[in-house]
């Protein structure tokens, strides 16, 4: 097999995507599959194709909403990861997050660095994934130059990759974060259809 199977579009603000984040890894070492990281802004795919989201935050009494609340503490105990949320900082935004992974997208392995150490911080250490200080702080945690990331998110390039892998996700069918493809054309969507994932993976030719 092998090649990049997966593409997996994802916003750093979701825990279910830093689950599924987590879980990947074992479907890509069952499947000798490797995955291109594809950083978006959730919020802008949101508001273009799945705004009724935001009515189902605001229902505090949704029993659907509070169930999946729950089934999510235990999907991350299953995943053996640590997730402490809702947190202060949330519902975040991470716009300056999404900003500075998109600086390292031609760098699969320095992305998966910084987005592993991004999740920790926001989900583990519930810290502000909005704050540029301690965005900078998690890259230099991994070993890698966050004040040059801070300052090329910040350029025309690294905002017009931002908002082109966003409105890709949109117009490939994608409504959240995380969207899977497998092969280009098969859709997936979040941590529970990752056994999906790794069925496509099985059956269809690399």
């Amino acid at each position: 097999m092998g090649g990049n199977r997966i593409e997996f579009f994802y916003d750093l603000s979701s825990p279910w995507t830093y689950i599924a984040f987590h879980n990947l890894a074992g479907v890509m070492e069952r499947t000798d599959a490797s995955v291109r990281l594809r950083p978006i802004l959730v919020g802008g795919v949101f508001n273009a194709v799945n705004p009724s989201v935001y009515a189902a935050r605001e229902a505090a009494d949704n029993p659907k909403f509070k169930h999946s609340w729950r089934v999510m503490k235990d999907w991350a105990a299953l995943a053996g990861i640590e997730i402490n949320f809702p947190s202060a900082f949330h519902p975040a935004k991470s716009i300056n997050a999404m900003r500075m992974a998109c600086t390292l997208q031609g760098d699969q392995q320095a992305l998966a660095m910084f987005t592993r150490a991004a999740f920790e911080s926001y989900f583990g250490a519930q810290e502000n994934l909005d704050d540029a200080d301690v965005l900078v702080a998690v890259a230099n945690s991994v070993g890698l130059d966050g004040e040059a990331m801070r300052a090329e998110s910040q350029t025309d390039a690294v905002k017009a990759r931002l908002r082109a892998n966003t409105d890709e996700v949109i117009a490939r069918g994608g409504y959240g974060s995380p969207t899977i493809f497998v092969d280009t054309t098969k859709m997936y969507f979040g941590n529970d259809q990752l056994p999906l994932v790794e069925f496509a993976l099985n059956r269809s030719p690399a």
